[in-house]
This record gives C-alpha cells, sequence and structure tokens, in this order.
C-alpha cells in the first residue's frame, strides 16, 4: 500500500530529531530537472542527512520510481525463521556509494490499524509474513513430544544405539562404556528398568535421558543411584521434573556424592571435570576418568560457565592454580549467592591472563560496569565492549549480546492479534505538518520486506531516512519514500544494519529504550523500580498550617463594577451579576479570565500589570501539566491510594520497566494508559499492556505512563468519569471550594479488556465532546440509578472525593509555594474516576476547564443543601466565590 499524500501538508520524522516544515511551491508544473527538484526539496535533503554527492542519484531513482534494492540484497530468514535479515550480495559496497528507495507497506494513524488489517484485502496476510507471524512455530514437529518414543525410540531402537556405543568403545579403547546419550527417544519408567543400564555399564561417567518419557521419581531414583561413578546426569525435559523436581534432586544428589553437573547446573560438589565439560575437553570422545591424573586444564584459556546455577564460585578447581591460562570468562546467568562481591572480585583478581569477562550487570560483582572495571583494572573487555569505551561513555549497564525480541502468540490467536503484538519491532512515525500547525496524531507506517529486514547494529553500516517526494512542486502531490544508503564499507554476505535509536544516546535512556527490541537486563530495571518505589513509600505530607483567610472581596470602595477582561465565549454571555461588567481591553481591566498564558512578553502587548487579577496562578504547570502533577503528588505523599503508579517516561522509563516486569513475574495485570504531558481531549494517548509498544510511542512526543484502571467502577456496565470544579482563593494559606454543580462522562460503549477493545475510543475513552456522540445524563438521576445499582450511598463516595481534591492541592502549596500569589484567582478542572471498591482515583487537573454542561443544563444538587443550580449563574457564582468572597452553590475544602 503506498502511501499518497493528498492535502497540503508536510513530513516530520518522529523517529529522530528532525523537525521539518514544507512550503508549497506555486503551480503544478511536475518537477523535471535535478535543479528543480534540489530547489522544491533542499529543506527534507538536509533533514534526511543524506550525502550530498548522492542527491542527483536520489532524484534520478525517485523520478523513475526505480526500486533496484534486489540487485543488491537477499533477504534470508534468522532466528529459526522467526526473524529476517538483509545481506548484501553485490561484490562490494563503498561507504555513501549509493541511495536506494524504499517503499511503505502499510501507513496508518495507530487508532486505525486493528480495523485496517480486518478490512483492508491482502493486509494482514502480507503483514503476518513480513513480521514472521504467519507460520505455526510448533510446526516443524516439536509439538509436546506425544509419540515421539514410538517414532523414534522403542526397546530394538534404544539396544540398538547403546550396542553401537559399546562397540565405539571397544574399537577406541579398553571397551568400558563411561559416557551414553539416550536422547528423545521416548525412554518411559518400564522401559528405564529394562535397561539395566547400572549392572551392564557400573563405570559411567555421565548419562543424558534428556527429553524422555520418565515420569515417576521411584524408577528414576531407583536405576540412577546405582551409577556410584556418575559425574553428570541429564533428566532435562522428561516428565518427572514437572513433579517432583525438588525431592528427586535432593535424593539424587544426595546418594551421588561424585556429580558435578545435574540437569545442566552445577552441583554445589562441581570441579576439574565439570569445568573441563564446560571447557570442551570433556565429552563423548573424552569422559575423563574417575580418578583424573595430570593438569587438563592448564591449557583452557575460554571458559563458558554462563547459567549454570552456580552458587559459589570459589572452589579448589576453579583457581589461578588449576587454570592458569584462563584469559576470557563467561559466568552470566549464575546467582553465585553464596558468595560476596569483594570475595568474588578478590578471585578474579588472582587470574594473571583474565583480559574479557561476560558478567550479569547488575548482578553478582554489582551494579555499575564502570565500578567492577575499576575493581578489575586488567580486564579490557566486559559483556563484549572494550573497557575504554565503556569509561568513556559512562554506561553503567552494558550488554553485547542482548537477545531479540521475537513474536510470540498462541496457537490460536487470531492474525491480526498476532500483528498488534509484533509490529512494534518494525513500526517507524512521522507526523504531518502545514504552514499553521503540527498534526495531533501521528502516522505509522511499515517499510517493505527490503526496508523491515535491516536489523539493528549499534555500530551500523546502513541509514534509513524518510523522505516526501513532491513530483508536482506541491505537497498535494506528496508520496512517502524511505531512503537507504551505506556508511560504511561493505562486501558480500554482510548483514546490512541499521541504528533503530540514531541519534539518541544514554542522557535520552538509549539503554532503556532498547528493550523494545531486545531482552535488556531485567534485574537492572527492577532495581531501578525498587529504589523509587522504596522513596516513594517513604514519603509522607506534613500538612501545611492551617490559617484564617486573608483574602479578601475586591469590590471597588466607590461602588462601580468590577471590569472583567475575557476570551471565553461562556463567560462573555453567562457573567450577568451586576457587580461585573465586561471590557475589550485588558489593560482597563480589574479581572483578566483568559484561556491563554499570562507572561511578560504578553503583559508589555497587552499593558496587563501586576495589580491586576488573573485566573491562573505562578507555576500552576505543577498541577495542569501531567507530568508535573504526578511529580508533585510524588514528591508529598508519595504513593497515595488515589493515583495510579505514574512515570514520566522522559525520565523514568527504567523504573516504568522494572514496574512491569515486576508485575509480569507475579502474575498481575499489566495494562497501562499513555499520556501526553500536555493535551486535552484524549489526543495521542493510548492503552496498551505491550511493553515494546510503551517504549515505542516515546518517539511521538513527552508522556506519562500510568498504570490503567483495570477494574473501574461502572454505570451500567459502561466506564465513566467525574468532573468537578474547584475554585482558589490563595495557595498560601490555602483556600479553595468545590462547586456543588459536578457532572458525569459516560463511554458509549460496554467497558471490555478483549485487545480488540483497545482501539475502540467510545469503549475506554468518556470524553465525547470532540467525537463519537454525546451521553449526557442528569447528575441526579445519575447518582440515583448508580446508588440501585450498587447499593452505595453517594454521599460517601462525594466525601472521598472531597479529602482526594484537598490532598492534591494541598501537595501544590506544599512543594511549590511559589505559587502564592495575592492577585491570582482560579478555577480548575479536576477529573476523577472509581474504581471497583468505589475509591477515587485522581487522572488529571485542567486549567479553565470547559464548562459548557454547567452553563447548559440547570441541575439538580445532589451534595451540600441541595437545591437547583441553573446554568445561566454558573459564572456568576463562580467570580462572587471568587472576588466577592460571596459563597453560593459551592462549599469550602
Amino acid at each position: 500500500m503506498r502511501s499518497t499524500i493528498s492535502s497540503n501538508i508536510a513530513l516530520k520524522n518522529s523517529g529522530t530529531n528532525t523537525h521539518t516544515r514544507m512550503v508549497a511551491m506555486n503551480g503544478t508544473k511536475r518537477i523535471e530537472t535535478y535543479e528543480e527538484f534540489a530547489k522544491v526539496h533542499a529543506l527534507l535533503l538536509a533533514a534526511s542527512g543524506l550525502p550530498e554527492p548522492l542527491h542527483r542519484r536520489l532524484f534520478e531513482k525517485l523520478s523513475g520510481e526505480t526500486f533496484d534494492g534486489g540487485h543488491h540484497f537477499q533477504i534470508e530468514p534468522c532466528e529459526d525463521f522467526r526473524q529476517r535479515r538483509l545481506l548484501l550480495t553485490s561484490e562490494s559496497m563503498a561507504m555513501n556509494s549509493n541511495v536506494f528507495l524504499i517503499d511503505h507497506a502499510w501507513t496508518f494513524r495507530l487508532s486505525d490499524a486493528y480495523k485496517q488489517l480486518l478490512e483492508v484485502p491482502g493486509l494482514a496476510e502480507r503483514m503476518a509474513s513480513l513480521m514472521c507471524v504467519d507460520i505455526d512455530i510448533n510446526s516443524n514437529g516439536d509439538g509436546d513430544g506425544e509419540g515421539e518414543g514410538e517414532a523414534n525410540g522403542g526397546v530394538d531402537s534404544v539396544v540398538d544405539i547403546v550396542e553401537s556405543d559399546v562397540r565405539e568403545a571397544k574399537e577406541k579403547g579398553d571397551g568400558t562404556l563411561k559416557w551414553l546419550e539416550l536422547e528423545g527417544l521416548g525412554i518411559d519408567d518400564d522401559m528405564l528398568l529394562s535397561l539395566s543400564l547400572p549392572s551392564r555399564f557400573p563405570d559411567l561417567l555421565a548419562l543424558s535421558l534428556f527429553g524422555n518419557k520418565l515420569n515417576r521419581a521411584e524408577a528414576v531414583v531407583e536405576e540412577i543411584i546405582k551409577f556410584k561413578h556418575l559425574k553428570g546426569l541429564w533428566l532435562n525435559n522428561n516428565p518427572v521434573l514437572n513433579t517432583c523436581d525438588g525431592e528427586l534432586a535432593g535424593v539424587i544428589l544426595k546418594e551421588l556424592p561424585e556429580l558435578e553437573i545435574y540437569n545442566s547446573s552445577f552441583t554445589r560438589n562441581f570441579g576439574e571435570w565439570a569445568l573441563g565439560f564446560c571447557a570442551g575437553i570433556y565429552g563423548k570422545d573424552n569422559p575423563g576418568n574417575v580418578d583424573q591424573a595430570g593438569a587438563p586444564l592448564h591449557s583452557v584459556s575460554t571458559l563458558d560457565l554462563s547459567n549454570r546455577n552456580i552458587q559459589n564460585l570459589i572452589n579448589k578447581a576453579f583457581s589461578p592454580i588449576c587454570l592458569p591460562s584462563i584469559s576470557n570468562l563467561n559466568i552470566r546467568g549464575n546467582p553465585l549467592e553464596q558468595n560476596s562481591v569483594g570475595d568474588l572480585l578478590d578471585l578474579l583478581r588472582t587470574f594473571p591472563y583474565l583480559r574479557s569477562l561476560e558478567v550479569d550487570i547488575p548482578g553478582p560483582l554489582g551494579g555499575s560496569a564502570i565500578e567492577i572495571l575499576e575493581s578489575l583494572p586488567n580486564i579490557s573487555e566486559l559483556n563484549g565492549i572494550r573497557a575504554s569505551k565503556i569509561l568513556e561513555t559512562g554506561k553503567h549497564v552494558i550488554d553485547s549480546v542482548l537477545l531479540p525480541r521475537l513474536p510470540e502468540w498462541k496457537l490460536d490467536e487470531p492474525l491480526a492479534d498476532r500483528i498488534i503484538s509484533a509490529m512494534w519491532q518494525y513500526l517507524m512515525t512521522y507526523r504531518l505538518a502545514d504552514e499553521e500547525k503540527l498534526d495531533e496524531t501521528s502516522v505509522w507506517y511499515v517499510m517493505d520486506e527490503l526496508g523491515s529486514a535491516l536489523r539493528h547494529s549499534d555500530d551500523p553500516n546502513f541509514r534509513v531516512a524518510p523522505f516526501l517526494f513532491m513530483p508536482e512542486g506541491n505537497l498535494a502531490s506528496a508520496v512517502s519514500f524511505s531512503i537507504l544508503w551505506p556508511t560504511k564499507n561493505v562486501e558480500r554476505g554482510d548483514e546490512c544494519t541499521r541504528d533503530f535509536l540514531l541519534g539518541i544516546g544514554e542522557d535520552k535512556q538509549r539503554s532503556a529504550r532498547l528493550t523494545a527490541w531486545f531482552h535488556t537486563p531485567e534485574k537492572y530495571f527492577i532495581q531501578a523500580y525498587e529504589k523509587h518505589n522504596q522513596k516513594l513509600q517513604s514519603t509522607s505530607l506534613i500538612p501545611p498550617t492551617m490559617k484564617s483567610s486573608e483574602t479578601r472581596s475586591i469590590r471597588q470602595p466607590d461602588g462601580r463594577p468590577l471590569r472583567v477582561f475575557t476570551d471565553i465565549p461562556h463567560v462573555e454571555e453567562y457573567l450577568t451579576h451586576p457587580e461585573f461588567t465586561l471590557t475589550r481591553e485588558p489593560k482597563d481591566a480589574d479581572i483578566i479570565w483568559t484561556s491563554v498564558q499570562v507572561d511578560e512578553d504578553m503583559k508589555k502587548a497587552t499593558g496587563i500589570t501586576d495589580q491586576q487579577y488573573i485566573n491562573q496562578f505562578p507555576f500552576e504547570a505543577c498541577l495542569v501539566m501531567k507530568h508535573h502533577l504526578a511529580e508533585t503528588i510524588q514528591k508529598a505523599h508519595g504513593s497515595p491510594q488515589w493515583l495510579q503508579p505514574t512515570y514520566n517516561l522522559e525520565t523514568h522509563l527504567a523504573q516504568l520497566i522494572g514496574d512491569y516486569c515486576v508485575r509480569k513475574r507475579e502474575g498481575q495485570d499489566n495494562l497501562w494508559i499513555l499520556k501526553p504531558w500536555n493535551m486535552a481531549r484524549t489526543i495521542d494517548t493510548t492503552v496498551t499492556d505491550d511493553l515494546p509498544a510503551i517504549i515505542r510511542l516515546m518517539e511521538t512526543g513527552p508522556k506519562i505512563c500510568q498504570k490503567y484502571i483495570e477494574r473501574p467502577a461502572l454505570f451500567q456496565g459502561r466506564k465513566f468519569d467525574l468532573r468537578y470544579i474547584v475554585l482558589v482563593r490563595s495557595m498560601h494559606p490555602l483556600e479553595m471550594f468545590l462547586s456543588d454543580c459536578f457532572w458525569v462522562r459516560i463511554a458509549n460503549n460496554q467497558y471490555s479488556l478483549d485487545r480488540s477493545s483497545l482501539f475502540e475510543y467510545e469503549t475506554h475513552f468518556t470524553v465525547m465532546n470532540y467525537r463519537g456522540r454525546i451521553n449526557h445524563k442528569n447528575i441526579k438521576e445519575f447518582v440515583k440509578e448508580f446508588e440501585e445499582e450498587h447499593k452505595v450511598k453517594w454521599l460517601d463516595i462525594h466525601a472521598r472525593v472531597r479529602d482526594m481534591i484537598r490532598s492534591v492541592f494541598e501537595a501544590a502549596a506544599v512543594t511549590h509555594s511559589e505559587m502564592h500569589s495575592a492577585t491570582s484567582r482560579s478555577m480548575y478542572g479536576v477529573d476523577v474516576m472509581l474504581d471497583s471498591a468505589f475509591q477515587p482515583k485522581l487522572l488529571e487537573v485542567t486549567y479553565c476547564p470547559d464548562c459548557t454542561r454547567a452553563c447548559k443544563y440547570d441541575m439538580d444538587i445532589v451534595v451540600g443543601e441541595g437545591g437547583v443550580a441553573t446554568g445561566c449563574d454558573f459564572f456568576n457564582n463562580v467570580f462572587k466565590c471568587l472576588f466577592l468572597n460571596e459563597i453560593s452553590q459551592v462549599s469550602p475544602l
């Protein structure tokens, strides 16, 4: 699907830091010369980063729509057909020697993705093939093992293998069989007993029964403990381990004290044989001896001890005496819980030639790569990265062998669902802009098969950039492509790679953001989360001292009405109280009531002075911008029950990833909502349980990530939230009022957590003023029906909401004393949701809230003294409270 852009728009690449705004060329004449192309596309060419010598070649390929990548590259499957990679088939390709066009196979707005996959013919099939989710990963015959014994094994087959090994032992030695591998042969308990292996081969050192059908622990123990000299035993992938692994291990390890490897893990008795096995010295061709003589490990220079479940590395065999030549050591994936960091570092320092070390970070040697290198000055390479580079870049967590996030799905999972999960490995994004503004909603796209086969590298040999071609010289004719060119010399057979995070360094959380594509060290992120959470849990607010109010009515001594300047239509229409009058000139007003920020530039331009009253407080961004609101509350209250766990992704991505990993490990719900810092009407807001999606969505602008309220209180099966109006006369002392008028906003669809529903705006969001049909409900009717449905008292809920709102503004007053201003009076909207236990949850605080409902409808007041609030008096009551100190249909907080 070619993406043809048919309106006056331009391209902004959200994946890098490029912001390009184009101006349309007069006329519609088609571009025919390179000079015309270069003039019209000058800004786009500069923004793409394409070297200037390639500009003319790009023009030639765009003019002829030349897609000649197939002559130079080849796509081949990898990672067991769960990924693809791109190889160079040309003899060689020099740096900056050529440029290639890449088509866009799928372009969409995120809210439309699922629907398009279901409705556009052939789209789901192409995307599934491109993303390697169109095959059954179990279709290669791995299955669940049923029938494998009959197909591949049986008594006769097992006997044949044993006799073959005996003959081989006689041909190569004294005929004593010491190594026996009987893997995946369907051996069950009865067959194991009938084989009488211990009586036939009493000197066996290694036995592998991997992948059979052993089921009863008693039968296994009965036979295995007869092998008195056994050093290696593999029972992996047998049913018996699913039912009594711990019990089985306890008996076997007690009865076989010479056993050094059990089910691929080192036992506490590991020694020279286990180390020799990992070093490749011992195996079927050289099983070793019961009493090994000599120094077989002296020549070992590389030793891989990864994932051996080693608890204690301090061992007589693991020493520079036995391993004097070791220079490359891998101890990843071992808990080493019985060793202190200091003891391990002391041990590693004793190996004189150790230069390369692989270890989990954070892990048994500490949480910082830099600290490890400072403690082991002889190490020149840590986790595959040069020590000098680590010290230069200041990285604390480094890893050169990150495993890719390969697509996973259930056998019965629909194709569209598989694609929605896998697509975050392939998507790129941009926004559209005209001369007036940047489009509110980002465009996502998938490159064609060739472009999508480019895998990531921190040291890539190619670069990709989006490019908008305007063949008729104007934006109305624009077509989007991506362009590809070599940034290094490449030879035939080399894999072609790009940097998925081009231009993003550690200052922008590069290592954490790589989690979208790779399995990064979870332990590091969990530690970051636990430290963050501990700080929140230890924080509590010291409430501000209560003082009597110092605010007074600002009535004029001469009795004239207070002059009000406003740019808000509802205030102009409904502020009819005789003590207020409207003026068109800000400089002549006593009160400025505006929807725009009043800063020093505006004051100079309009003549506003510091003596005029303004409907905004200094530094109120600490409340009305979502990331500042969360930070304000966390500084004051830590983690109150009424604030869902919230992370500013620009600064706390690592902590969010850690929280996500802990929830996943503990089987908790992991649904999150991403909200832009400062956009209203749920613009660019997404609900997802996919960690790569959360990370990739950072590319469309700064966001917070907040734990989704997955079990909200429902009204007749639908989500709803509540809009409250708060009036603030003073921040110090805190003097505030809650309007008796509040209203409910109800989603249009029945609530669901089905994956497909996450793309349905009218299921998960309640603000329908701007899209969808408004589901207006009188608040008195709502409260009555809600109380009947849930058997609750609304006044109890209202009391909890009041307490929460008071706490929110107390947090701002305590943490931001600079908010105080004697000439500030303001109104805020506070959006609240109830969870299934009817506890309030804060959604957001808005400046200058939309009060259309309060003005348009008369409301029956269901709190306070009751009565009816007429819409035409709403702003009269607001202004009387804030400026005349008269309370009508508002309650002190």
